[in-house]
């Protein structure tokens, strides 16, 4: 297969052919991520994370719980598509749509988080916007959108992107924001790095209890622009000190040793 060459916005990003293997190295560090996730409560039985492979390809767990993926179970799906390259026989996850659709609309997204954690549900049901409470969430200072599949599928969807189109309508709700909740569902959270995705979703999570603790006190001081912005910059250069203690403390509680 010939190599396509893609410029991506200041960058040319080549494709690989399509039967070549990923570099073990990324391999490795996606079946940490989705460990991470689960040890860190993000994920639980459901919950996907990727992370993009070249300009038309991202690298996704086959349908399982996140805990238990090991790097067999990794496959290269096709962006344009959305289908694997080869499952070998494997089933995809049904919401594999949002990885696609993100990766397409967006070149600067490298890295994916899907999750139905708990703690940022009550903020896609209400009208309370999910705000920076501490440094660590400085990322959510740009606001975080809510979006309601009822828009895009009607009134008797089972709450799932489970297709290109809705793929799309939840990608444009992201817009340039790193994270969009999904009412009744979740949250979608993306990155530059597969790194800074896990970061940010480890931290929506902490930021949501924390604002649902100070909501019940009383009136809440948030961040404000320029704080959130200096912060989330700062704290964009220590992500593998955090990084490193999860991967130990994921290695420590692994469910595939």
């Amino acid at each position: 297969m010939a190599l396509k060459k893609i410029l991506i916005l200041c960058g040319v990003l080549l494709s690989v052919p399509a039967n070549a293997a990923p570099p073990p190295a990324q391999v490795d560090d996606l079946v940490l991520a989705n460990h991470i996730l689960a040890d860190q409560g993000v994920f639980d039985g459901f919950g996907h994370v990727s992370v993009r492979l070249d300009a038309d390809h991202f690298l996704l767990a086959q349908s399982m719980a996140p805990a238990l993926v090991t790097t067999k179970d990794i496959l290269v799906i096709d962006i344009a598509t959305c289908a694997p390259v080869d499952s070998g026989g494997r089933n995809t996850y049904l919401e594999r749509f949002i990885h696609c659709a993100i990766y397409r609309r967006d070149p600067k997204v490298n890295a994916v988080v899907h999750s139905h954690a708990e703690g940022l549900i009550p903020f896609g049901v209400t009208k309370q916007p999910l705000r920076p409470v501490f440094h660590m969430g400085g990322f959510l200072g740009g606001g975080v959108p809510v979006f309601d599949i009822r828009d895009a599928g009607g009134n008797a969807t089972d709450q799932l992107i489970r297709d290109p189109k809705l793929g799309a309508a939840l990608a444009e709700s992201l817009g340039d924001h790193p994270v969009v909740l999904m009412r009744g569902h979740g949250a979608t959270i993306v990155g530059t790095t597969l790194h800074q995705v896990v970061f940010r979703s480890v931290y929506a999570v902490a930021d949501a209890r924390l604002e649902a603790e100070a909501l019940r006190l009383g009136p809440v001081t948030f961040l404000n622009d320029a704080e959130a912005k200096n912060a989330a910059a700062t704290n964009d250069g220590q992500i593998d000190r955090a990084f490193e203690l999860w991967r130990l403390a994921a290695a420590r509680n692994s469910l595939t040793k």
